[in-house]
Formats: C-alpha cells, structure tokens, sequence
C-alpha cells in the first residue's frame, strides 16, 4: 500500500462524518433546498439563528487529553501517525489537522464545507467548522487552545490560521504545500531552502570514531539535543558531526547561513531582535521556521557550518527541544549567543587525522573501483599529506574516477592527489603565488647530507599526527603539528626548487608568500596580514614558503626607538604563531645568521645548502644539458672547473647558450656554454680577463 493509503481511509471516515453533519444541519434548515443558500439571509433563516443555541452534539472534552495520535492511530505505515507520535501531537490535533487538510486531497470536501459554512465561497475549513466536527463547543477555552500560535500545529507550521481581520471562528485553517506532500510520501525539500540547506552525506561505511565522537553519537541516538562544535581548521567539525550522526543512525541537513542569494533572488536580510543590541542577521530569519519544520517532518537532525558573523539570533532560533542541531564554528562560545539555561552542549571537534587510511579506503571501497575494491597502487603514502573529512574523502574519488575516466586510465595516485589538492582548494593565492609542482628527486643535485634531510622532512610531514597525536609526542601547551623547516644557503644553490620538490613528493601545491602582501607600514598591519596567511593555510593541505624569510623573522634588536619595539612585537607575534601552526612551512635565507635564534628553537630540520664543488658543477651543467640538442663533442668539463656558479646560475648560462643556439638554427656547443658562464659571471660582477682566456 502506498504512503497515501492510510490517510486516504481517514478522509473516507471524515467524509462520512462530514455527510452526517450536514444531513443533521439540513434537516433543520428551512434553507436547505434554496439555490441561493449562503449568498444572502432569508427570514426562515434569520429566525433559525436567533433561536437559542444548544450544546454542540456530541462535545468530547476527552479528546483533549488524548495521547499522541490519539483514537486516530493506524500503525507504522501511516505517515500522519508517525508524524503525530514525533511530533507529541494529540488526536484533536490530529483531527484538527486532517479537516484542514481534506479538500487539498479530495475536492468533495469543498462544496460540503461550503454548505456547513453558510457560504459557497469559504470552501475550507474554519475554526468555528472545525471545532464543531470534532464535536466541541465554539467557547471551550481549551478547545479553542489547540489552534493557539504556540500550540503545537501552528508553532510548527503545520497548520496557517488564515483571515486574521475576521473573527476568529470565521478564520481559515490551511495545511502548508509542504506539509501535505510529505504526507503523501513526497519529500521534496522546501523550495525557499534550496542555496542554503542541503541533505549531509554520512558514509555507510564508517572507520572507528575517536572516543569524543563515540559519545557524542550515543548521546545523539538517546535523544535530541543542541551541540556546538568548535573546530580549530575548517571541516573538522563538520566531519565530527557527520561521523557521530551517521553511527547514531539519524540523518542531517547541512544548513549555510551564508550563502550568497541566488541569481534573480533579493538578498536576504533578517528583523533587528529588539532587545538585543545586535545588528541585522546575514541570513532571512523567516528560514529558520522553515529549516525546523523540514527537519521535523523528515525527523532528521540539523547542522549549521560554518556559524554566520552574527550568529546569536540563529543560535537562539534554532535551540529548540526537539530537533537535534549541531553548531560548527571557529570561535570560542559565548554565553549571549543563547538563552538563560539553553545553553548548547560545547565541544571540541577532534582533529582530521591525515591520511586517514580507512576513509580513503572506504570511500574506494564503495564507488567499487579495482578489484573488489582496492586500487591499483599503495593508498597510504599516495594520501598521507591529505586532511580531508569523510564527505571531502568522497567527492575526492569521485572526481580522481572522472579524472581517470577523462584520460581513459586505470585509477592511479596522481588521479587521487590532483583530486585531494581540488577538495582543499584555499584563499591562499590571495597572498602568496601558487606553484603547481613538476619536477621530482632527479632533479636535485645535492650532497647526501641535503638529500637526507629533505627526505626526512617529507617524512615528518606525512606521519606527524600518528607521532605527535597518537603516540603523543607533542610538546603540548597548545602547540600545533605543523613542520617548520629552514633551507639555508647562497642564492642559487636549490632552496627553492628543493621546496617545490618536498610539495611534489607530498602531492601538495607549493605558495611562496609575497612580502609586498605582508609588510605593511602601518602599527599591527603586518600581523593581521600574517594571520591571514597562517590561518588559510592552517585549513589548506599546501606547502607555505616564505622566501628571503629573514625580512619577517630577522633578529630582534635593543628597543632605541618605537621602531624597534613594534618590530620586536611582529618577531613576538610570529613566535606564538608558529607554536600553534599546524601547516606545512619551509623558510628560506642567503644568510642564516640573521635568523632569530627563538625561530630556530622552534623548527623541526635546518637544511644546509653548501656552495657546490667542481664535482657536483659539473653535475649540474650535465642535467641542465639533458633535454638540450647538443653538439657532439660539447664538453662542459671546463666551465665546471673554470666557473664557480651554483646551480641557478648554471641553469641560466644554459638558458643563454641555448638561445644563441636556436637564433642561429643549430646545436649548443662548448662555445655557448662559455659564452653564457661569462655572462653569469659579469652579471654577479666578477671579473671575466676575456672571451678567449678560457
């Protein structure tokens, strides 16, 4: 049987009811058979209603007191039943419902309300109407309570009161569209929610919860409750609150207060709560109703992430006994946000563990890619970089299978990658240049002692929250997991190029922060632009390098003027960042000695780059050549020997004597080569004794 089944047999009761009213009603109307009955009063009539009125036949004060559906229960597969028994509505609230809803599922109900009315033209129900077919008098205080603006059908929105300039027992009773398709069994979210709520994915596949979720989510299948979720990097609320709904079993619309309007659509604008002292609220406050009713009717829980600017009218709003909401937001709770005693429950989000292998796998698992689920690669080191939460995890897959299928590939690891770095897409180009990473280990042409430590580096970045958080290795006091790492050496010899090899071997994108974006003249200016920075990129999978880094975390100097002192706060400022950072960030310097030493205490590796030898030189001179078309007896021997560069140097004499190989339409020749190292030498301005002395 359908979902409508059962409430179409309630309207076969009603009706007949409906009829005995009327056949009660006509039997005493000397009007009944009069053609133009209800459009005008006829004496007979006018004498009917100034005889004294009688007790309502049949007036049953009981039902009143009726438990939640009341005489009106028809079993599970009733949805009017279930959505009584959630909602704690009795059975005349139930009756009162049904009357309302009756001609919006069979339109015979129109012409006999219109009879029992006394006006063809009100063709709904009334107070007064239905009152009576419940077969309760018009005066009864209680009776009269049920349709009440804070009793339950009205306070809900499941019923409207219309016509408030007649009175009130001539006023209209309406069933929301809304409410009427979902007791047909359709669920179509509200249209005056699409942009800002949408169903919240919870996997069906799930790894263990950390112990706080765990809890959280057997307290959220006892019963409903408001939480507020503080999160210290964006989406780990919003992962906590799905992992602890889905093991409780209750589903979730994810609500973005927000959101910008929609194409064609007025901004949206809340009422100023008088009282209050706050402005405006960014969001319409008339969606709030909205938002709860959705969620009672589908009986699904309601998460806001991330909280509006304002956010004390919405929490406010939202605290409500019955629906479960969760809170997701960065700021610390403040008490003026609620109520006196509806405080929220406050919590700490857990961090997102990265490389949560689990998730990943599941997530593989169920878009059923390779056999029986698992890919074709080693899955923990391909996503170990990555702080994704479980819906991110998702449509990351999702997207690397669009990916593979676009290039008409197997699923592979740099599908994975590229997809994770799209899921963490940042606001950090608004301050730093992005650098999407192409190069690998052979392009580094370093000593062992350099090699070794950058490996180690990656590898501190890949498995810090199981050495800091789970074997907890952490220096605590509120300090980060972030790697901070120093790259020291002359300009030219691979810092930054060994930067965007660690970012390639992570599979993140490299940002080399600009210091025009940074330093600003004005008291306190620099610091905001530099919590911007490490704020994004505390929610941001990427590598953050500040190069020439000694211009923001120089020495601190002896105060002699004001100078010195707001100088001295911005080193201060940085050292309490960075404790908290819980990014990637590489530094680089020509000169390590101006570094502050309190900088240096709190990096985990610094990177010597020596000035190379005439070994490595040549080393270099040789892999610049490798894509180079060449002379067949070139020799770069001598410039390696002759021509103390370092490796950006080299690169660059390459460059040169590559252009004056193709200017003239051949191959590059030791000639070039020379030429070009002259010209690197002249530009660093070191004496060259002439063309031909080498």
């Amino acid at each position: 049987m359908s979902a409508s089944g059962p409430l179409l047999d309630r309207l076969s009761r009603l009706r007949d009811r409906v009829a005995q009213s009327v056949e009660l009603r006509s039997a005493d109307d000397p009007t009944a058979d009069d053609p133009l009955r209800g459009l005008y009063l006829s004496d007979d009539a006018v004498r009917r209603l100034l005889r004294p009125a009688g007790a309502a036949a049949g007036a049953d004060d009981h039902a009143l007191s009726a438990t939640p559906g009341g005489e009106y229960a028809a079993g599970d597969g009733d949805p009017l039943h279930r959505l009584a028994v959630r909602l704690g509505l009795t059975g005349l609230d139930v009756h009162l419902l049904l009357l309302a809803l009756a001609p919006d599922l069979d339109r015979t109900f129109e012409p006999l309300y219109g009879y029992l009315n006394d006006d063809v033209s009100r063709r709904r129900a009334t107070v007064g109407l239905a009152l009576e077919l419940c077969g309760l008098p018009a005066h009864s205080a209680a009776a009269r309570a049920r349709l009440h603006p804070s009793a339950p059908l009205l306070a809900l929105r499941l019923v409207r009161v219309e016509e408030s300039e007649r009175p009130f027992l001539g006023r209209s009773l309406r069933v929301p569209d809304r409410v009427t398709a979902h007791l047909l069994g359709d669920d179509t979210q509200e249209s005056a929610l699409d942009g800002y709520a949408r169903p919240l994915p919870t996997a069906d596949v799930r790894p263990p919860l950390d112990a706080l979720t765990d809890r959280l989510a057997k307290r959220l299948a006892s019963g409903p409750l408001t939480v507020y979720l503080r999160q210290l990097r964006e989406g780990d609320g919003l992962a906590c609150a799905a992992a602890a709904l889905g093991a409780a079993g209750l589903e979730a619309l994810h609500f973005t207060p927000d959101t910008p309007a929609a194409p064609g659509r007025p901004a949206l604008s809340g009422d100023h709560e008088r009282g209050r002292g706050e402005p405006e609220p960014d969001y319409d406050h008339h969606l709030i109703p909205e938002l709860l009713r959705e969620a009672r009717l589908r009986g699904c829980a309601v998460v806001v992430a991330p909280l509006p600017e304002r956010p004390g009218p919405l929490v406010r709003a939202l605290a409500v006994p019955d629906v479960p909401v969760l809170l997701v937001g960065s700021r610390p709770y403040d008490p003026d946000w609620c109520d006196r005693h509806r405080d929220p429950l406050v919590l700490d989000a857990p961090r997102q563990h990265s490389g949560d292998l689990d998730a990943w796998s599941a997530a593989i698992g169920t878009a059923g890619v390779g056999t029986a689920g698992a890919p074709g690669f080693d899955l923990a080191p391909v996503v170990a970089p990555y702080r994704l939460g479980g819906d991110r995890i998702r449509r990351a897959v999702r997207a690397a299978q669009e990916l593979a299928a676009f290039e008409g590939s197997p699923l592979s690891g740099a599908h994975l990658r590229l997809a994770a770095r799209q899921q963490s897409a940042s606001g950090l180009e608004q301050h730093a240049r992005r650098i999407r990473p192409a190069v690998s280990w052979d392009d580094l042409v370093l000593p062992d002692g350099p090699l070794t430590h950058l490996r180690e580096l990656a590898l501190r970045a890949r498995h810090r929250d199981q050495v800091l958080g789970d074997w907890r290795l952490s220096a605590g006091g509120g300090r980060g997991r972030g790697v901070l790492a120093l790259f020291a050496g002359e300009s030219g010899t691979g810092k930054t190029l060994s930067a965007e090899v660690v970012a390639a071997e992570l599979g993140l994108d490299l940002y080399v922060v600009q210091l025009s974006s940074i330093v600003d003249k004005y008291v306190g200016e620099t610091e905001k632009n530099l919590e911007r920075i490490f704020t994004e990129a505390d929610r941001t999978d990427a590598v953050l390098l500040f190069d020439e880094a000694d211009a923001v975390f120089g020495r601190r100097s002896e105060v002699k003027d004001s100078h010195d002192r707001y100088a001295n706060l911005e080193s201060a400022y940085l050292l309490q960042r960075l404790e908290s950072f819980d990014g990637i960030a590489l530094l680089t310097t020509n000169l390590r000695a101006n570094i502050d030493d309190a900088f240096t205490r709190r990096l985990d590796l610094v990177v010597d780059f020596p000035f190379p030898d005439p070994a490595q030189r040549l080393a270099l001179w040789r892999h610049s050549l490798a894509s180079v078309p060449c002379a067949p007896d070139i020799d770069p021997g001598p410039c390696a020997r002759e021509f103390e560069l370092a490796g950006g140097s080299i690169r660059s004499a390459v460059v040169t004597a590559a252009y004056a190989a193709a200017g003239r339409g051949g191959d590059v020749t030791t000639a070039d080569l020379l030429a070009g190292a002259q010209r690197e030498y002249r530009k660093a301005g070191r004496l060259v004794l002439d063309d031909g002395g080498w």
